[in-house]
C-alpha cells in the first residue's frame, strides 16, 4: 500500500498572503472611538490614531519583504494596539513578517526543518478576533491547523482543520488533512470514516476516488489491527477497481504477506488462490507454484497440473523454472493414480455423513466439473458433521464458475465465521463488479512481499 499526501498545502499559506497584502486604514469616526463596524460594514479597518500612524510603516515594510526593518516597526504596532481593529491589522502583519522569515530561512538551508510556531500567536489572535473578516477565518484556521499537525500537535490540528470547515473555507486537501490528523493521532477508526465520506462524495459526482484513498485505509486499518474494517476497505478497493493489480495488493495483503490481515490455514489459502486466479491476479511465478504446490499437497493433483500449465502458457512461469518441471513429473504420476471419482460419489451418497460427501466436491471442483461439485457440496451440507462454513465457499465457489451467480451469492451469505466468512466477502464483491472498469494507478510502493509456506 502506498502512503498518503502530506496535509499541509502551501495554497493556504499564499491564500492568506494574497488576501492580506492590502489593508484599507483609517482613523475611527468622532463619537466612535471604541465602537466596532457593524457585521455587514465595507471591509475598511478603524484604528486608534496611535495604532494608525505605527500599522503605516509597518505595511509598507512588510510588502517591501524586508523583515529587518519590518521586526521593530510590527513590535511597535503591537505595543500601540488598543481596539479589536488595531489587533487585527497587527496580528497580520505580524503573521506576514513570521511567514517571510521562515521562508528566508528555507532559502538559506533547504534541507532544514522550518520553525513555524512563531506564525502561531498571530493566527490564534486572528481566528479569535471579531474584527477579523468572517471570510478570511476559515483559512486562518486551516493554516493554524497545519502549523499544529506540523509538530504533531494532532488533537489541536482536528480542532483547527474541522473549524476551518465549519468556517466555510474550501480547499481540495482540507478534508484529506482531517482524516491524516485523525489517523496519525490513533482515531484510525475515526479517520477512515472520514475518508470513507470524501469517496461517498466522490461517488454521488460521478467520480471516482482516487486508488491511493483506499491502499491507505487499507494499510493504515490493517497496521492497527482492525481486521473487519480492513476487509470492508478491501472490499470497497475492489469494487472500486475490479481488475487482476487491485486483486492482486487486496488478496496478499490479506492473506499472503509476512503481516497478512489474516492467519490462514492451507485450505483457506487454497480458496484464496483460486479468486487470485480467478481475477487475473497470479502475479509471477512465485504465486503460481505456490498455489500448485498448496493444490498437490490437498491431493488436488488435477488443480494444481491446471494451474502450472497455465501459468507456463502465459509466461509467467519460465520455461525453465526446474521447479515446475519437477512437479509436473510428480503431479503426471498422481493423477495416473488417481481413483474413480464415480466410485467416491456412490460411496458419499450412500454415506451416513456429509464428510466424504464434502471431499469428493473437492475432487470434482479441482478438475473444473462444477455441477457434480455443487451437488456434492449440498449433500454434504444435507448429510451434516461437515464445517459448513468451508462447504458453503467452496458450493459458492462452484456454482461462481458454473455461471449461477443468484446461487453462489447466496451460498457465500450463508459463510459466518472468519477468515472463511472475509473469503466468501471477497468472492461476493468479485461476482458483484462491473464487467469492465479502468486499471487502477500502479502503487507509489512496491506489493507487499509473499510470506513463506
Amino acid at each position: 500500500m502506498t502512503s498518503f499526501p502530506k496535509p499541509a498545502s502551501k495554497l493556504i499559506v499564499a491564500a492568506l498572503l494574497a488576501g492580506g497584502a492590502t489593508l484599507a486604514l483609517a482613523v475611527p469616526a468622532a463619537g466612535r472611538d471604541r465602537q466596532q463596524p457593524a457585521a455587514n460594514a465595507p471591509p475598511q479597518l478603524h484604528l486608534s490614531p496611535a495604532a494608525l500612524a505605527a500599522a503605516r510603516p509597518a505595511q509598507a515594510a512588510v510588502q517591501a519583504n524586508n523583515p529587518a526593518a519590518a521586526e521593530p516597526l510590527v513590535a511597535a504596532l503591537e505595543a500601540a494596539s488598543t481596539l479589536d481593529g488595531d489587533k487585527y491589522v497587527a496580528a497580520l502583519l505580524r503573521y506576514q513578517l513570521e511567514s517571510q522569515k521562515a521562508h528566508a530561512a528555507q532559502v538559506a538551508n533547504p534541507r532544514a526543518t522550518v520553525d513555524e510556531a512563531s506564525q502561531a500567536a498571530p493566527l490564534d489572535s486572528l481566528i479569535a478576533n471579531p474584527a477579523t473578516p468572517a471570510a478570511d477565518r476559515g483559512k486562518y484556521a486551516a493554516r493554524r491547523g497545519e502549523i499544529a499537525y506540523a509538530v504533531r500537535q494532532y488533537p489541536q490540528a482536528i480542532q483547527f482543520f474541522t473549524q476551518a470547515r465549519t468556517l466555510g473555507f474550501t480547499d481540495a486537501n482540507l478534508d484529506l488533512a482531517i482524516v491524516k490528523a485523525k489517523i496519525d493521532s490513533g482515531d484510525v477508526a475515526g479517520g477512515t470514516a472520514e475518508l470513507e465520506h470524501i469517496i461517498a462524495a466522490s461517488t454521488a459526482r460521478g467520480e471516482r476516488a482516487p486508488v491511493e484513498y483506499y491502499r491507505y485505509a487499507i494499510g493504515r486499518s490493517n497496521k492497527a489491527h482492525l481486521t473487519q474494517q480492513t476487509v470492508a476497505w478491501m472490499n470497497r478497493y475492489a469494487a472500486a477497481y475490479p481488475v487482476g493489480q487491485t486483486w492482486y495488493e487486496v488478496l496478499v495483503t490479506y492473506g499472503f504477506q509476512q503481516d497478512a490481515t489474516a492467519r490462514l490455514d492451507n485450505p483457506q489459502k487454497i480458496d484464496l488462490f483460486r479468486l487470485m486466479r480467478a481475477t487475473g491476479g497470479l502475479a509471477d511465478q512465485y504465486f503460481y507454484i505456490e498455489y500448485a504446490q498448496k493444490a498437490q499437497n490437498a491431493g488436488l493433483p488435477l488443480e494444481a497440473q491446471a494451474v502450472l500449465r497455465e501459468g507456463l502458457a502465459n509466461g509467467k512461469i519460465p520455461a525453465a523454472n526446474t521447479e515446475a518441471r519437477a512437479m509436473q513429473v510428480e503431479l503426471t504420476r498422481a493423477i495416473a493414480a488417481e481413483g474413480s471419482l464415480v466410485r467416491l460419489e456412490t460411496q458419499a451418497n450412500a454415506a451416513a455423513n456429509g464428510q466424504l460427501a464434502g471431499q469428493t466436491g473437492d475432487a470434482y471442483l479441482s478438475t473444473g466439473n462444477y455441477a457434480k461439485a455443487a451437488t456434492l457440496y449440498r449433500t454434504a451440507l444435507t448429510k451434516g458433521s461437515v464445517d459448513a462454513d468451508t462447504i458453503n465457499t467452496r458450493l459458492g465457489i462452484a456454482l461462481a464458475r458454473s455461471g449461477d451467480k443468484a446461487g453462489a451469492l447466496a451460498a457465500f451469505a450463508a459463510v459466518h465465521g472468519s477468515p472463511r466468512a472475509d473469503i466468501a466477502s471477497f468472492w461476493t464483491t468479485y461476482l458483484n463488479a462491473p464487467a469492465a472498469a479502468a486499471t487502477p494507478a500502479a502503487p507509489a510502493a512496491p506489493s507487499p512481499a509473499p510470506a513463506g509456506n
